[in-house]
């Protein structure tokens, strides 16, 4: 089973390089924005409690984020595969990810950090809100007050993978095709 995680900031190109290697791959998404996003348009109780601290530029709690990726791992327990999107945030979560893997027989195969530098992830999600309607893809302040949210948060998962060995950062300017090649390079090299 190929488990890997697509880490990186908000902007970083998370969602196109999925979609990418989901279809290469024959990967099942989990995409935490868009477990949210679905909650919260659909107005359940998760999706109102979830909206509070979205709209506030704000991580979502552990507890609300892992019970919603087990439930959507049981619901596809037949996969061959996931490619986690978003997902862990903090090391609690990578933590609680490698135990419900384990009630799987499976771990993490790999993790692949889009490494992007703030003002160009700033500019990617202003463009990114004009088209998409997303509230917290268009004001700056909320947008940069997402990315110091990573860098407090959700960096240090980089150092909690890099010591399992799993860790490798990947450029994440330049076009969509080469940032997917290398990617590509990096997953093959453990299958």
């Amino acid at each position: 089973m190929l488990n890997l995680i697509l880490f990186g900031p908000p902007g970083a190109g998370k969602g196109t390089q999925s979609e990418k290697l989901i279809s290469k791959y024959n990967l099942k998404h989990i995409s935490t924005g868009d477990l949210l996003r679905a909650e919260r348009q659909a107005g359940t109780e998760l999706g109102n409690q979830a909206n509070d601290y979205i709209s506030k530029g704000e991580l979502v709690p552990d507890a609300v984020v892992i019970g919603m990726v087990k439930n959507y791992m049981l619901a596809h327990s037949e996969a061959s595969g996931f490619i986690f999107d978003g997902f862990p945030r903090t090391i609690p979560q990578a933590e609680a990810l490698d135990d419900m893997l384990s009630d799987f027989k499976a771990s993490i195969s790999i993790v692949l950090g889009l490494e992007v530098n703030e003002d160009e992830l700033v500019q990617r999600l202003l463009l990114r809100g004009q088209t998409s309607g997303r509230i917290d893809d268009q004001n700056e302040e909320t947008i940069r007050k997402r990315f110091h949210e990573y860098v407090n948060k959700t960096l240090p998962i980089q150092g909690f993978y890099d010591n399992q060995g799993k860790y490798h950062g990947i450029n994440g300017l330049g076009e969509i095709d080469q940032i997917n090649a290398e990617l590509c390079l990096k997953i093959d090299s453990i299958l």
